[in-house]
């Protein structure tokens, strides 16, 4: 019964049903309670009203229905019967003043037993029809809701259905959307328990509008940044073709070979980006030795450094555990490496330095490149932005990279003039040991 229509309302009707069998029980109980005062003050008003009548010897009455509610006998103080009221009825040989329960003739009586001048004056009933007229009174009392049980099932199936229809709703609206179609669904008229649903749907629809947004303003950079160096290897292929001696040809291939580095580093980068972009699954972070993963990125750039005859110095503890996603910080410190050695002079100096201090580690890389305008700080970690002063090719992508990162990893980036000329790039981590610090 995967149904929470139906199983609510078997739930409910059960509810309902148990609710009536202890209402049945406890009214069964208090009118036994009640019809007992009420038999009791029965019988003694019977006593009561044969006190001051006349003596009757030996009388009998004419009835012998065994089916009569009360019982009286009168007897005198010495023993003689004086009446009768049914002679099939056992006669009780002792007298109890007051109420009492005596067993005669395999019945159970309730006897109130009275002494009035010189007679003692005995009413009887037998407790088992005192039972069955309390419990059918119970039974008419209970008939009633009996009778509106059907009802009741199909009240209580409506009123949650209707109750439901919100659901239903939600899903038709839900369902009638597809990729094009993520406004938020409307929380109107929605019951408290299902409003908090909504909003993290509507929060989940938030993150897809943006991520596919994301995906489409990159998918037609990609594509318009792609068309030039694809256009440039295309012209090359052409001059090559058309070199008229073996001078021309070498100057052409190797032209050409430039133009696939280009084109191949920018291809890396667009997949690196598409990896690290926006909205995307989060960090998977683990305890890693960041110094040792520095030290690994320096050695990734080593051969291009030395093409430009630039000196790498890194100034690093020999270990730092921290918790992060090693694959991805390699690729911000080897992104920020490369960067600094593409815009550094020829002949010139990287430096790198890593530090702990206390709640936060820092990872600062300098170069003595030209450095970044203050005025295209904010821009620079824009996708496929170069600022204009820029003479190196590049891709625009390396930044926008380690600002996705730098975001991943809950951390923060500031870009500010380096001693050294260029640019200084700081990243601040947050001091986290486990995956656990980071989620706290």
């Amino acid at each position: 019964m995967n149904s929470i229509r139906s199983r609510l309302s078997v739930f409910l009707l059960l509810a309902a049903m148990l609710t009536a069998l202890g209402t049945g029980v406890v009214t069964y109980r208090q009118t036994l309670a009640e019809n007992e005062e009420l038999f009791d003050y029965q019988l003694r008003q019977i006593a009561l009203s044969l006190r001051n009548q006349g003596l009757v010897v030996n009388s009998y009455a004419d009835s012998n229905d065994e089916t009569l509610e009360v019982v009286v006998q009168i007897w005198t103080v010495s023993g003689t019967m004086l009446y009768l009221s049914n002679p099939g009825d056992p006669i009780f040989d002792r007298a109890t003043i007051g109420f009492t329960d005596v067993n005669a003739n395999n019945r159970r009586w309730r006897v109130f037993s009275l002494a009035a001048r010189d007679r003692i004056i005995q009413v009887a009933q037998p407790l088992e029809l005192r039972r069955d007229l309390a419990a059918t009174a119970a039974l008419r009392g209970l008939a009633p809701l009996l009778a509106f049980a059907p009802l009741m099932a199909l009240l209580i199936w409506w009123l949650v259905g209707s109750s439901l229809s919100p659901l239903k709703r939600l899903a038709t609206e839900v369902g009638q959307r597809d990729a094009r179609i993520l406004d938020e669904v409307s929380v109107a008229g929605l019951p408290d328990e299902i409003a908090p649903l909504v909003q993290a749907l509507n929060s989940l629809l938030i993150r897809l509008k943006r991520a596919f947004a994301n995906q489409r303003a990159f998918v037609a950079d990609a594509a318009h940044e792609l068309r030039s160096p694809l256009t440039a290897l295309k012209l090359q292929l052409q001059l090559l073709a058309r070199a008229p001696d073996d001078a021309a040809k070498a100057d052409a291939l190797a032209k050409l070979h430039e133009g696939v580095d280009r084109a191949t580093h920018l291809i890396e980068q667009l997949l690196v980006a598409a990896q690290t972009a926006p909205n995307d699954t989060v960090a998977q972070l683990e305890s890693t030795d960041l110094s040792e993963l520095v030290r690994q990125s320096i050695a990734d750039v080593f051969s291009l450094a030395q093409t430009r005859r630039i000196t790498l110095e890194a100034n690093a503890p020999e270990h730092l555990q921290l918790s992060i996603d090693p694959a991805r910080i390699r690729i911000l410190v080897r992104n920020l490496l490369d960067n600094a050695i593409r815009y550094g002079r020829d002949d010139g100096s990287v430096h790198v330095q890593l530090s702990n201090d206390h709640d936060r580690v820092l990872l600062v890389i300098e170069d003595d490149g030209p450095g970044i305008d203050a005025h295209d700080r904010e821009r620079i970690f824009d996708r496929f932005y170069r600022g204009p002063a820029q003479q190196q090719s590049g891709s625009g992508l390396g930044l926008s990279i380690v600002k996705n990162i730098v975001e991943q990893h809950g951390a923060r980036i500031e870009l500010e003039p380096s001693r050294l000329g260029g640019l200084k790039v700081t990243i601040f981590f947050a001091h986290r040991t486990s995956e656990s610090d980071f989620r706290k």
